[in-house]
């Protein structure tokens, strides 16, 4: 009987052990979800494209705005603090978010819209964990949609174009067809024609984000044709436009071309000797918003089911410096701040598809 009631009693103890286990458990994710446990850390990371986290544009960008935002809350790379995981295909983009769920990070961001269907699946799977990507939307309430008017930056970058040509022959290199490329590409022919109407526009697309060997080949054939100022807005495909604008440079020191980088400022990717090549970027601040959204989720305000528009009001995109070298600098960058006083102010709205801009007639 003794042994009867003994046995009885480790049973209610046991039980009771369960039941407080399973209320820590519970407890312990929603910390995590709230940032708070891990040293109270809110900590995050990033799952990069096919580009790599060194590409000198898009996914680099978003890699400092992490950087920053760690800074700034005093982490240091890892676990305990931000990191990233890089992408060599599209196969891994659902195998490196669910392993950064996994890791139990605060805020995963997914960098690019080629990751729609990753964030989508892996997200409503992880229903505990707070996701944010980049350049497309998904409506789920533990995804937050950052958006971006990249038509705002690459009508700047064509006001610049439009004024810079000697040849009236302007290039432009898009990396994969999609909305986004289409943004940029729509924004920039609308500018030339606001500040050029009688320059020609020559569209070429690689259909890749990483083939630089193919951005040079495309900016070969451009520039062997006349043009002599050419936008790319194709990620490490555009590393290419580069390099063949600095060696037709390094050739001959005196021939006037142009290279327009985007997303971040691309101006080191254009040094040759004394000169450069880089006449401006269109600037994507994928930075501020990867950082802006972190901040907001640490703060308990993580903007989860929502979209995100980051505009030229907004400092979400922009123009870098114009060269120094360029002849007619001054009379450019007095052009370029008067359209982007139009465009702040709602005075001009800026085509986001090819038909628009092909129709757009500047006030």
């Amino acid at each position: 009987m003794k042994k009867r009631k003994f046995g009885l009693a480790m049973s209610f103890v046991l039980a009771a052990g369960t039941i407080l286990g399973a209320c820590g458990t519970s407890d312990d994710k929603d910390n995590a979800s709230d940032g708070k446990g891990k040293d109270d850390n809110f900590t995050v990371a990033m799952v990069t494209d096919v580009g790599g986290v060194d590409d000198k544009s898009f996914n680099q960008s978003a890699w400092e705005g992490l950087q920053a935002y760690g800074k700034e809350n005093d982490l240091e790379k890892g676990k305990k603090g931000f990191d990233y995981l890089q992408s060599q295909s599209d196969a891994d983009y659902a195998t490196n978010l669910n392993n950064l769920a996994r890791q139990d990070f605060d805020l995963i961001y997914g960098i690019g819209f080629m990751m729609k269907g990753a964030i989508e699946d892996i997200a409503s799977q992880q229903k505990d964990s707070h996701f944010a990507l980049v350049d497309e939307v998904v409506d789920q309430p533990n995804v937050a949609s950052i958006m971006f008017k990249e038509q705002e930056a690459s009508f700047l970058a064509g006001v610049a174009a439009g004024l810079a040509t000697k040849t009236n022959k302007i290039g432009f290199i898009g990396g994969v067809e999609s909305p986004v490329i289409e943004r940029f590409h729509s924004g920039f022919i609308a500018g030339v024609k606001a500040s050029n109407p009688d320059a020609e526009i020559v569209a070429d697309y690689a259909g890749a984000f990483d083939k630089a060997e193919l951005g040079q080949t495309i900016a070969s054939k451009m520039y062997s044709s006349k043009v002599d100022v050419i936008f790319h807005a194709a990620g490490g495909t555009g590393n290419g436009l580069f390099k063949e604008a600095r060696d037709l440079k390094a050739k001959d020191p005196s021939r006037e071309l142009w290279a327009i980088g985007v997303d971040s400022d691309q101006v080191d990717e254009g040094k040759v000797g004394d000169h450069n090549i880089v006449l401006t970027s269109a600037l994507k601040r994928v930075d501020n918003a990867v950082k802006d959204v972190a901040t907001q989720a640490k703060d308990g305000d993580f903007p989860g089911g929502k979209e995100i528009l980051f505009g030229l009001k907004e400092d979400g995109v922009g123009l870098a410096e114009v060269n120094e070298e360029l002849s007619n600098k001054d009379e450019v960058v007095k052009a370029v701040d008067e359209w982007k006083e139009k465009i702040k102010s709602g005075d001009v709205e800026v085509p986001s598809s090819i038909k628009d801009a092909e129709s757009f007639k500047a006030n």
